[in-house]
Order: C-alpha cells, then sequence, then structure tokens
C-alpha cells in the first residue's frame, strides 16, 4: 500500500514517538506500505523551522536526511496536483494539507494525518 504521510506523522516516524498508536505504527513498518513523504512535507518543514518559533524540531535539511535514511520515497508537486485543490471543499485552508490531500487523491495514495478535519476530505485517508 502506498502511504502519504503528513508533516506531523512523518516527524513522529522518525523520531519515534510515543503520538504515533499502534495502528500507525503497524501501517509504517509494514513490508506491504510503501512509505511517502511530499516536497510540500520538506517544504512546510522548513518555513516553520526558519520562523524559530521553537514548534518545528528539526530543519528542512535534517527531515530530508532522516527521510532518506529511514527508506521513504518522495513525491513532487506535479501541476495536476496543484490543479486539484480546486476540486477540494473548503474543510481545511492550510496550503499544506490541502495539497497533500491532493497528491493523494491524484495518485493515489493513502494519506495518514492525525488531524480529523483533513480526514473529512475522503475516506481512503487514514486517521491515527
Amino acid at each position: 500500500m502506498n502511504i502519504l504521510l503528513d508533516t506531523h506523522v512523518a516527524l513522529w516516524a522518525i523520531t519515534d514517538s510515543p503520538r504515533l498508536n499502534k495502528r500507525a505504527r503497524q501501517l509504517i513498518e509494514s513490508p506491504k506500505s510503501s512509505l511517502w513523504i511530499s516536497a510540500a512535507t520538506v517544504w512546510e518543514i522548513a518555513i516553520k523551522h526558519s520562523l524559530g518559533r521553537g514548534d518545528m524540531p528539526v530543519s528542512g535539511q535534517d527531515a530530508l536526511r532522516y527521510f532518506r535514511e529511514s527508506g521513504y520515497r518522495f513525491l513532487p508537486i506535479e501541476p495536476e496536483h496543484a490543479a486539484g485543490i480546486e476540486d477540494l471543499p473548503a474543510h481545511h485552508a492550510d496550503p499544506f494539507d490541502r495539497i497533500l490531500v491532493a497528491q493523494a487523491l491524484a495518485e493515489p495514495m493513502r494519506l495518514m494525518t492525525h488531524d480529523p478535519i483533513v480526514a473529512r476530505y475522503s475516506d481512503t485517508i487514514i486517521e491515527i
């Protein structure tokens, strides 16, 4: 199964955070799962880390290195992904979450998120 990790889930996975529940850990560790990180996730981490507010524990460069070391695959942002945003209902205003949803729906992939608002977009989204 192709699973696109949202930013928080991706960070929790590389830091072995206790915020990952049992179901999420099983899916992430399953040999049947191919884990994907969007370019938007790296972009979000880099922006938020550069703001220095303390809510992003690693830099974009460090996150990129950790994701590579973990064997995650990278999903670029394609024009079709960007265009797909306009078809999404206005559940969520965060542009990073919206592009992740559009990417997951277009590919198709399962998006794993902790955000119940993001999970409202599709029954294919895995809410942990």
